[in-house]
């Protein structure tokens, strides 16, 4: 099974996201089933956002994960810009831990780079880890120039994981971002790895050596993407837990391993990025 370290501590290497549940009252019985069906079939970290329905996913994976050992979870929350400073950072985080109805946040993130100055941040994130609030603390959607000037301030080299965009579909952190981060030795958390159930280009379900590889490992499509966003141990990736089905599917991608042609016939068709291309922010 593959794993990577966050901090202290060894997570497998496919979590749970949670953007967009919580949002439609109708799935709210299967979404949470989806999140249990994950842990029981082998995931511990989920991850969600103080932004996402306002509060909505949080409750919801509250209620998820209520049958289970909060010792054996790890749990993943972000603050919003606006909210990351001296004024607001611990009230947003008191709110987020009430709705996830628990004591502490294994990771907090910033969730995307805002008006208020980032040593500011840092320092209350700090304190929030004095506090016993968090564990540890973290940054997303930061670019190079971002990292630099994190990495500077007196406590930047705490920070134990940056989250970006990254599936076969958006690759563009490859250009500079991602090889600064492994040389720094800082795991990447990756959001939307199956490219929103391919939504964002529609080529990745029927391209053939996917479906060829898919068919060797007696997999589907999506189980092989994750596999490949997984496949150098220093990537968390986040797969949206859809449906119990899809849940399950997810996590079971862990046990794909690809051999060194298979990898090599993956960079020849999914060719790395030329230019820098911008980050999005989810």
């Amino acid at each position: 099974m593959d794993t990577v370290r966050l901090g202290q501590t060894t997570v497998p290497a496919v979590g749970i996201g949670t953007w967009n549940i919580g949002e439609k009252p109708a799935k709210h019985a299967e979404e949470v089933k989806a999140i249990q069906v994950a842990i029981d079939a082998g995931a511990a970290v989920i991850d969600t956002a103080e932004m996402y329905g306002q509060g909505r996913a949080e409750k919801l994976t509250s209620e998820a994960i209520k049958p289970f050992d909060r010792s054996k979870l790890y749990l993943i929350d972000k603050v919003l810009p606006q909210n990351a400073g001296y004024q607001r950072l611990e009230k947003s985080l008191d709110r987020s831990l009430k709705l996830m109805q628990t004591d502490y946040f294994d990771l907090y993130l910033l969730h995307w780079r805002g008006g208020i100055p980032l040593a500011e941040t840092v320092d209350e994130l700090v304190k929030m880890q004095t506090k016993g609030k968090i564990r540890h603390w973290g940054v997303s959607n930061f670019d190079v120039a971002d990292l630099e000037e994190l990495w500077v301030l007196p406590h930047g080299r705490e920070c134990v994981a940056n989250e970006d965009l990254y599936n076969l579909d958006q690759r563009g952190i490859e250009y500079d971002l991602l090889p600064l981060m492994r040389a720094n030795n800082l795991p990447l958390i990756a959001y939307s790895p199956l490219s929103q159930g391919d939504r964002l280009s529609g080529n990745l379900t029927t391209n053939p050596l996917l479906k060829e590889l898919a068919a060797n490992h007696q997999a589907t499509v999506y189980q092989i993407m994750l596999a490949w966003v997984i496949r150098d141990q220093h990537t968390l990736a986040i797969p949206k837990a859809a449906s119990p089905v899809h849940a399950r599917e997810n996590v079971e991608a862990l046990n794909i391993s690809f051999s060194t042609d298979e990898l090599e016939a993956l960079a020849k068709a999914f060719p790395k990025p030329q230019t820098k291309e911008p980050l999005a922010t989810i």
